[in-house]
């Protein structure tokens, strides 16, 4: 499994306008609505809310990784927002967050599901690759770090 396969430099938003986790999420599921990758941001809103009250989806070191599982996307499909200042998000490291990397995927691909939310934290446990996500001022230049990173 390929990353980029599930990312489009569109579904990419550098900085969000969100000020807190809710309206990141929305935010996010929103962007992938625009792009075409889904087809119902409504419900996906829901599902992804209700799985984020759960348990928080803020993994630490400033990652948020959201996600849930609905008919309305096809295949996988990843959304990435870097917000103007880091935002609350009950992360388990007690520091908000400086990315969110919403995925969504159809019911039934859950081991694909499970793969990539693995992929995507195996990721960004590099520091200097974390940072430089962090701080670059562009779709572009994000997905240019993923692009480069899934390359190893």
């Amino acid at each position: 499994m390929k990353l980029l396969e599930f990312l489009s430099p569109d579904a990419i938003k550098v900085p969000l306008d969100a000020e807190e986790k809710h309206s990141a999420i929305d935010e996010l599921v929103d962007l992938l609505a625009e792009c075409g990758l889904i087809s119902d941001a409504t419900r996906l809103k829901e599902v992804v809310w209700e799985r984020e009250q759960q348990r928080s989806t803020g993994i630490g070191e400033g990652l948020a990784i959201p996600h849930g599982k609905s008919e309305c996307s096809a295949d996988l499909v990843l959304a990435v927002g870097r917000p103007k200042s880091p935002i609350e998000f009950g992360s388990v490291d007690k520091k908000p967050v400086r990315l969110i990397v919403l995925l969504a995927s159809p019911p039934d691909k859950t081991a694909e599901h499970i793969q990539a939310l693995s992929k995507i934290s195996r990721l960004m446990i590099d520091p200097d690759f974390r940072e430089s996500v962090y701080t670059a001022e562009t779709a572009e230049a994000i997905y240019g770090l993923f692009e480069r990173g899934c390359q190893d």
